[in-house]
């Protein structure tokens, strides 16, 4: 029998060891194999915040780890989205963006852009309503626009997002389709809808643009009133609320989508694990009744057509903001 030297024994040994053929304990574990943080750039209570808590829940329920939801607010969006394009691209801290992505770089507040992030899944598009307060004199939104053209430059006052943001935007354009300049209505920026609304309520505001399933529990609560909302039909969920075009013959009309991300350069093996549960999510019994019963537009795009519709976004919001006088960039 041949005997082998000790040296060459311990050799073969330490190969053994080191081999990774022999050793799959140290394989990298399945995605995800530990809880996920969620991170959302708009305040709890919202509209963004709701829909990214649903979409949490069920993908928790589909993959088997907590995904965590983080509110990340400030800056008019800025804090959260630059949270979540600068975390660690590992799968590990996905989140949502808005609309407000394909501004706020316009605006010269920050340098991040759409570009920073790897689409998932579009997974909501909702328009804006504009709502007073329930013992505002205004009844319809028709009194409403009279008194803003009645009034001096920045009296009145209306919020709904941050400064430049996508609510920002829609007052600007309608207030444009009016005849009139994009800070006719002192704007004051807010950290989403909710907190928002909670001005209104409380008689800090004369209006708000802001999606009415956002502003739903004050309108449910008898604290306001919806007047119009700025979309090409009345919403289903809300169908007694008239569309700018009935109630003054304006057609303008813009919405607000909501993306699940994660940032630049996420692992193929992360996209590829939950981009179909996305679908799934979105196509699931309660996604649509969560989203339906609290009247979310309901709007799927898969990560390919999701990145193609923040590109189109980025331009055609930006040519709006230059031509209403918001853009720095």
């Amino acid at each position: 029998m041949t005997t082998l030297p000790r040296r060459s024994l311990l050799g073969a040994g330490a190969a053994l060891i080191v081999s990774p053929l022999a050793t799959p304990a140290l394989a990298q574990p399945k995605w995800p194999s530990r809880p996920v943080q969620m991170i959302c750039p708009w305040a709890a209570g919202g509209g963004t915040d709701a829909v990214v808590r649903i979409v949490a829940t069920l993908l928790e329920k589909e993959l088997g780890q907590p995904f965590n939801v983080v509110n990340r607010t400030g800056g008019s969006g800025v804090v959260g989205h630059t949270a979540l394009a600068t975390s660690a691209a590992d799968g590990y801290t996905l989140g949502i963006i808005t609309s407000e992505i394909c501004m706020l770089h316009w605006q010269g507040l920050t340098e991040v852009t759409y570009k920073n992030f790897a689409p998932l899944g579009l997974m909501n598009n909702d328009p804006p309503g504009i709502q007073v307060n329930s013992s505002s004199p205004y009844k319809t939104v028709k009194d409403l626009a009279e008194a803003i053209k009645a009034s001096t430059p920045g009296k009145m006052k209306a919020s709904g997002t941050g400064q430049g943001g996508i609510w920002h935007l829609a007052l600007a354009g309608w207030l444009n389709a009016m005849g009139l300049k994009a800070d006719h209505v002192r704007w004051v920026p807010s950290n989403g809808a909710a907190p928002a609304m909670q001005d209104l309520a409380a008689g800090g505001l004369d209006f708000t643009t802001c999606s009415v399933p956002e502003a739903r529990a004050m309108l449910d609560a008898g604290r306001a009133r919806s007047l119009a909302v700025m979309a090409p039909q009345r919403l289903s969920a809300f169908p007694d609320i008239p569309t700018l075009q009935e109630a003054m013959g304006i057609g303008f009309s813009a919405g607000a989508m909501r993306v699940i991300v994660g940032p630049a350069g996420l692992p193929a093996e992360v996209k590829a694990a939950v981009e179909p549960v996305l679908k799934k999510v979105y196509e699931s019994k309660e996604y649509q009744d969560f989203m339906n019963a609290r009247g979310f537009g309901l709007v799927y795009a898969d990560a390919a057509a999701a990145g193609q519709e923040l590109a189109k976004a980025d331009q055609v919001l930006g040519d709006a903001m230059k031509a209403a006088g918001l853009a720095k960039a």
